[in-house]
């Protein structure tokens, strides 16, 4: 009699034999076991969530837009094109390109920052492209912001310069969650705004300076509700706003152009299995107190947004660690897990990171400079910054903890208007699976030695397997003379 050799159940079958059924019984029961060794073993990604939904992607073009040798573009389009539907955003980038659809490089048109903010209109209210939101009716408009906590950072999505290099993807099984119809005001609908702020730096006397809105070269001194500036402001977004004009050197012409913000959104539909995470951005220039009210105490937010870096010749200290570091501690209105988080910096800057109280760095994001011409990698120019994705549930943060914001910049030269905002997406609760390991397992040391032991386990039980399994059979072939039929 022969037996069939099955590579999957490595089970020798004989009928007539009893011995030959409680031996595979047993040998299946041990695959079973091994099967159930081998799943823990796998990493967490793929152990505890390896469906995923499909992916989505559109890409948009913004409305156009016009800038010739130091021109400004800072407008504000409204109702512009998203994806429809209660969905779950996984990523969100951008990028200037020209009427033929090529980047743009910086060195040519330098993108400020764009930001995309959520809000709510009555159905039956036009609003156009680009209307001034002061003159929207209150009852016609609910703004749609993020979770906190400043006031004036309401936007969802946004970069600068760096927008080319830097990841805005979400991991699965986490998504920002938008299109909710629970959380749409009744007869109103959701809709979004972009603002991009974008300066031509083609024949710039200053380039830098020009990036970075400093008021003599835009000959500037009020703002643009025709406010007087203060004596003290000699640059930031005060003195670069739309349709202002840059220093270019004398006798230097170029062509106007058409410019586009491009930007590509993917995500999937929603579902219970996704996980919804919430936006905070914080502020390096945050001067923000507590108050006391009919609630308790409560914090208010001052975020300035921008600031300046004075040149350590200013200050009498030599080039060597001349690094202007800034730290402000802020209590979290908010508890959860950390799942993303990045900074935004401007020329200049060094880095930026969140810290416990006790000193326990949380989360870091450095700036990547470019080296040459091409868009992505200019030179001079921060071209990406690096983004944190702590392990799902390493990085918990509890309500009304306090955290360590720190933002650093060179101070070789002088800088005006630059910006330290750090922005994270948190999740109230980790997949189910993933929280049950997280109450045994409790920091990323201990869930990689955990999983190198059930790897080990499981490779001790594949082997013991096959050398029962063979002993077995060579044992019944000398017993009753089987032949073994080999795969």
């Amino acid at each position: 009699m022969k037996y069939t050799v099955s590579f999957e159940e490595i089970v020798w079958f004989d009928s007539s034999c009893q011995n030959d059924r409680e031996m595979a019984s047993y040998t299946q029961g041990c695959l079973i076991l091994v099967g159930i060794l081998v799943t823990l073993s796998l990493p967490y990604s793929h152990a505890f969530w390896g469906n995923e939904n499909k992916i989505q992607t559109a890409v948009f073009l913004s409305p156009k837009f016009v800038l010739g040798p130091g021109s400004v573009e800072n407008r504000f389009y409204y109702n512009v094109n998203f994806p429809k539907g209660h969905i779950a955003v996984r990523s969100f980038d951008a990028e200037v390109i020209d009427e033929a659809g090529n980047p743009i490089p910086l060195h040519e048109t330098y993108l400020h920052h764009w930001v995309v903010v959520r809000y709510y209109v009555r159905k039956g209210v036009e609003i156009s492209e680009f209307d001034d939101p002061r003159k929207f009716n209150e009852s016609d408009y609910i703004s749609g912001r993020n979770s906190g906590i400043c006031q004036n950072l309401g936007q969802f999505f946004g970069l600068g310069s760096e927008t080319r290099k830097t990841s805005t993807h979400v991991p699965n099984p986490y998504g920002i969650e938008v299109g909710n119809p629970t959380e749409i005001p009744s007869g109103f609908e959701e809709q979004w705004m972009l603002n991009v702020h974008a300066i031509d730096t083609r024949g710039a006397e200053d380039k830098l300076g020009c990036t970075e809105c400093r008021c003599d070269l835009y000959n500037i001194t009020v703002d643009e509700y025709g406010r007087p500036l203060r004596p003290d402001y000699r640059g930031g977004l005060l003195c670069c706003y739309d349709h202002t004009q840059c220093k270019v050197k004398h006798g230097f012409e170029a062509v106007r152009r058409t410019l586009y913000l491009r930007y590509t959104v993917k995500w999937v539909d929603m579902d219970r299995s996704v996980l919804p995470v919430k936006i905070y951005i914080f502020d390096i220039t945050d001067g923000w107190k507590r108050s006391r009210c009919s609630t308790g105490i409560i914090a208010e937010h001052e975020c300035k947004v921008e600031y300046d870096i004075e040149s350590c010749d200013a200050t009498g200290i030599g080039n060597d660690g001349c690094i202007d570091t800034r730290r402000i501690s802020l209590d979290m209105p908010f508890g959860g897990y950390l799942i993303y988080g990045v900074a935004h910096q401007h020329s200049g800057g060094t880095g930026s990171a969140l810290y416990r109280e006790d000193g326990q760095l949380m989360c870091s994001s450095l700036p990547t400079y470019g080296e040459g011409e091409e868009p992505g990698n200019e030179a001079g120019y921060i071209v990406g910054m690096t983004t944190c994705y702590p392990k799902p549930g390493t990085v918990e943060i509890s309500k009304g903890e306090t955290l360590i914001l720190e933002s650093n910049y060179s101070r070789i030269r002088h800088h005006t208007g630059v910006m330290g905002l750090f922005y994270i997406l948190v999740a109230d609760e980790l997949p189910k699976s993933m929280h049950a390991l997280h109450t045994v397992v409790q920091t990323q040391d201990s869930i990689m030695v955990v999983t190198t032991l059930w790897a080990a386990v499981a490779l001790i039980g594949v082997v013991a397997v096959i050398v029962v399994a063979a002993h077995y059979r060579l044992k019944r072939e000398g017993e009753d003379g089987y032949e073994a039929i080999g795969m």
